[in-house]
C-alpha cells in the first residue's frame, strides 16, 4: 500500500470516529428554542404585526442555518463545488416562493381581476 492510500485510510477511519454527537444535540436544542420562540410570537401576538413578521422570518432564517450546519454538516463536505450552486438555487427558489406568497397575501382579496 502506498503512502497516499495509507493517509486516505487514516482520514476515512478518523472521519468515522466522531464520538458523542454534540452537534446534533445542540442543533436539536436550538431548533426547539427557535420553533418555540416563533410559535410564542405567533400565538401571543407580541408586538406590532410588521415587527412580529420580521422576527418570525429571522427565526426561520436562523433555523435554516441550524439545519444546514449542525444536521447536514454542509461545511464538512469534500464533494464537488456544484453543491454550493444547488444551495444558492434552492435559496433563490425559496425566496421567490416566500416573497411571492407575501406579495399575493398583501392584497387581501381586494385586487380586481
Amino acid at each position: 500500500m502506498t503512502v497516499s492510500h495509507q493517509q486516505a485510510n487514516r482520514r476515512s477511519h478518523s472521519a468515522g470516529d466522531h464520538g458523542f454527537p454534540w452537534s446534533h444535540i445542540a442543533g436539536y436544542i436550538l431548533s426547539v428554542v427557535l420553533t418555540a420562540s416563533a410559535l410564542w410570537l405567533a400565538v401571543a401576538h407580541a408586538g406590532r404585526p410588521v415587527w412580529r413578521l420580521s422576527a418570525i422570518l429571522s427565526l426561520a432564517s436562523a433555523q435554516i442555518f441550524v439545519q444546514l450546519f449542525l444536521f447536514m454538516h454542509i461545511t464538512e463536505s469534500h464533494g464537488p463545488r456544484y453543491h454550493v450552486l444547488a444551495l444558492v438555487l434552492a435559496a433563490v427558489f425559496t425566496l421567490t416562493v416566500v416573497m411571492g406568497s407575501i406579495w399575493i397575501m398583501s392584497f387581501n382579496g381586494t385586487q380586481a381581476y
